[in-house]
């Protein structure tokens, strides 16, 4: 799991040099950031570039950690192609489901690959639910599917509450990405797996129906 494939480390380098950019140039910053106004205003890069800068060191070590631990179970089953592909839609998807909701605040603005990589973390989650993962303050591992579905659930609570300075939305959207493209290239999922893909998609289907109601 660790010998790390030449995409992941391709896509590492990106967010790195793009990041290390970011933390010493404010300028270039400002102009490549996720920014609501300035993409309704025609600079739709941003949906991309945003996705590469962080914060600060540990906001970028962290989204990085994450990719290093479940790239290559996407890899490992789909090539790394398509990671490739599941990547950058999964950080579009991010992008777009944050201008979706946040489409009436012209000074909302968020930067990071979370969107992205909660993409391949849930495609690895959709392609290998039978993994356990531990997290702080609990210490036995839990199935990795009932900690995908717990931290959708986590996200919708803190789209509605605005919990933190965290792009809730943006992980939100990388993970259904995530999910749907894991479908599309392996539909047989919904035969050998139904019910763990109905599970994974009680969040996504939660989460439209508050929409659709008003209650998010």
């Amino acid at each position: 799991m660790y010998n790390l494939h030449m995409a992941t480390i391709a896509i590492m380098a990106a967010n790195v040099l793009v990041s290390l950019r970011g933390f010493s140039d404010q300028r270039f910053f400002e102009r490549y950031k996720f920014s609501i106004g300035a993409i309704q205003a025609g600079q739709r890069e941003r949906t991309v570039t945003s996705g590469f800068l962080h914060v600060d060191f540990s906001h970028l070590f962290f989204n990085m950690f994450t990719l290093f631990f479940f790239a290559n179970v996407v890899i490992t089953w789909f090539g790394p192609t398509k990671f490739l592909v599941l990547y950058f839609i999964s950080l579009i998807a991010g992008s777009l489901l944050a201008l979706f909701f946040h489409k009436d605040e012209p000074f909302y603005s968020a930067v990071g690959a979370s969107g992205a990589v909660t993409g391949v973390l849930y495609a690895a989650i959709l392609l290998q639910p039978d993994m356990r993962l531990g997290i702080m303050f609990i210490p036995i591992p839990l199935p990795a599917y009932v900690l995908g579905i717990a931290y959708l659930l986590y996200s919708i609570y803190g789209m509605k509450s605005r919990l933190g300075n965290i792009g809730h939305t943006a992980h939100f959207g990388g993970a259904m990405g995530g999910y749907l493209i894991t479908l599309l290239f392996r539909p047989s999922l919904l035969v050998t797996d139904t019910v763990m893909v109905l599970l994974l998609a009680i969040p996504i289907v939660l989460l439209f129906i508050l929409e659709k109601t008003g209650k998010i």
